[in-house]
């Protein structure tokens, strides 16, 4: 988020994440903003009035009630997720809107900005109720909705939750563009820039053209997996089919469809999550190579530019990274939106 809002012409600060293996990343592309490795539902409001000084001696120090103040929140989500996965391990971070609300609460910025994931609309657990009702309650104009990120310059069906709110103007959404041209070939298909690779490939470089190691039976699997945009069907009646799958067989519901699938060439890419280097977690195979996409490929489709630099070694540490990441270009048009408040509400 902090990238996108920066290219529409808005000074960052600082961000907040209690994930510190972020801090490299998030300083070196985004100076002079701060990282604060802190955790939201522990940090006190009054420090960040008081003046925090972060670990190579800088202050942060904001005032309430500041009329271009701009809080932006972008809590962990996979406790508000659809799919239908095991939200044990993300249940603590279910109601860190409103640990985010106390802020907002205490320093009454002029504006505030929440994306999250559908599934927090319309679910009786969710905070975001409560939340919207409280920015009226103190004077806040908002809009909200669930977008689609490739209505909004990035090539992927990435569906997003997003709400916009002023205390200062009436706001309004960037507007949604639909876009022929948001397609993976125009975003990684160019082999000048992204050289073919084998599965296993390190690139030792801040280019980052690496792509994970596949198993022998899974170079098998996507060696007779149809180019753009073939499936796992291509070898179900094989000894290469998974045998939970061999269980259910003829049972089209269970299970994930796109797993091991490639994606298509003239179509945008699904959402790229957290693991997207992984061929066992969605449509990530790369079109035509056999292997899944490279790091690089994959913060490309999220609009990170080429030459953004990803400070951290392991593969999960970056694709982390880039998954959890606003996709800039959407980012950017919030923010140009919140500038110029030009684009009509839809």
């Amino acid at each position: 988020m902090t990238y996108g809002l920066r290219k529409a012409g808005i000074k960052v600060l600082a961000g907040i994440d209690l994930d510190g293996r972020c801090r490299e990343t998030y300083e070196f592309n985004n100076k002079p903003a701060k990282f604060i490795h802190e955790d939201i539902t522990k940090l006190a409001v009054e420090k960040l009035e008081t003046g925090y000084k972060t670990t190579d001696g800088t202050r942060i120090q904001i005032r309430r009630n500041d009329d271009e103040l701009l809080f932006v929140g972008c809590s962990p989500c996979q406790y508000w997720s659809i799919m239908r996965t095991d939200k044990t391990r993300s249940k603590d971070s279910k109601t860190l809107l409103g640990d985010f609300r106390k802020f907002v609460d205490y320093f009454k910025p002029g504006h505030v900005v929440i994306e999250n994931v559908p599934g927090i609309v319309g679910n009786k657990e969710s905070p975001l109720t409560d939340f919207i009702t409280f920015l009226a309650d103190n004077g806040y104009s908002s809009v909200h909705k669930t977008i689609r990120a490739d209505e909004y310059g990035v090539p992927q069906t990435r569906r997003r939750f997003v709400l916009i709110a002023s205390r200062v103007n009436v706001v309004s959404f960037p507007e949604a563009v639909a876009d022929s041209e948001l397609t993976v070939q125009n975003f990684i298909g160019d082999t000048k820039r992204f050289p073919k690779i084998k599965a296993g490939t390190r690139d030792e470089t801040d280019f980052c053209h690496t792509a994970s190691g596949l198993s022998e039976t899974n170079l098998k699997r996507l060696a007779v997996t149809e180019h753009d945009g073939g499936t796992r069907k291509g070898w179900e009646d094989t000894d290469l089919q998974l045998a939970v799958y061999k269980r259910h067989q003829g049972n089209e519901k269970f299970g994930f469809q796109d797993i091991y699938g490639r994606m298509f060439w003239n179509k945008p890419a699904p959402t790229i999550t957290t693991r997207f280097y992984s061929l066992s977690n969605g449509r990530f195979g790369h079109p035509e190579q056999d292997r899944a996409i490279s790091l690089r490929e994959g913060a490309t489709l999220q609009t990170f530019p080429l030459d953004y630099v990803f400070k951290a070694q392991s593969i999960s540490d970056i694709s982390r990274i880039i998954g959890n990441a606003v996709p800039p270009e959407l980012a950017r048009r919030i923010g140009v939106a919140l500038l110029t408040g030009s684009c009509s509400e839809s």
